[in-house]
């Protein structure tokens, strides 16, 4: 597996940078042996606070992500790597699961679900108006685009697009329905359950 630790106005030294190495690999081989490929990357915040990012790419169109941030970069690499390993667990679990199943999908089941969540919202439709912190009000407008990143759209159900946005440890996730081969996403709501847009 190929490991790339970078630090952003940190130094990654090699006692870190080991202590990384052997510790991630101890954590992915467990659950994916022929992991392609990680990255962590530590970045310096306010009050001396470290963050740890980590990446796994455990398979094609598997991508794992999790942060920590803590005044040590050790500690802010343990917090990371702890939901690193739950995810492949719980991934690696679910695909034993499809496995023994030998099921396709469990997309309709999804659909049903994200279609009655979406009658539901038709109902009770709102805006959500989010709190401003005062390093964004300094801004302006117009914030900065601090990160830009080319990705590869997936194909999956809308039962695997889920399982991507858990894996990917992230808010929002856009693909290419393999029913209908339009671009839908889903995303997590405030209130913890996942919503699902397809436009007509």
């Amino acid at each position: 597996m190929d490991i790339r630790i970078a630090g952003h106005q940190i130094d990654t030294g090699a006692a870190l940078r080991q202590y990384v190495n052997d510790h991630l690999v101890q954590i992915v081989s467990k659950y994916f042996p022929q992991c392609l490929r990680a990255s962590v990357t530590f970045g310096s915040r306010r009050h001396a606070i470290i963050s740890c990012d980590i990446i796994i790419h455990a398979m094609r169109d598997i991508i794992l992500k999790a942060g920590g941030m803590d005044k040590d970069a050790h500690a802010a690499f343990d917090q990371a790597a702890a939901k690193i390993e739950k995810q492949l667990r719980r991934h690696h679990r679910r695909l034993q699961t499809k496995i023994q199943q030998n099921t396709p999908s469990i997309g309709e089941a999804a659909a049903v679900l994200a279609a009655e969540t979406a009658k539901a919202d038709e109902d009770n439709a709102h805006y959500t108006v989010f709190d401003i912190e005062e390093d964004e009000k300094e801004l302006g407008e117009h914030p900065p685009v601090v990160a830009e990143m080319q990705v590869d759209i997936p194909t999956a159900s809308v039962s695997d697009a889920v399982l991507m946005l858990d894996l990917r440890n992230t808010t929002a996730l856009l693909f290419v329905n393999s029913k209908s081969g339009n671009h839908n996403m889903v995303y997590r709501r405030m209130d913890g359950t996942i919503g699902w847009v397809e436009p007509q």
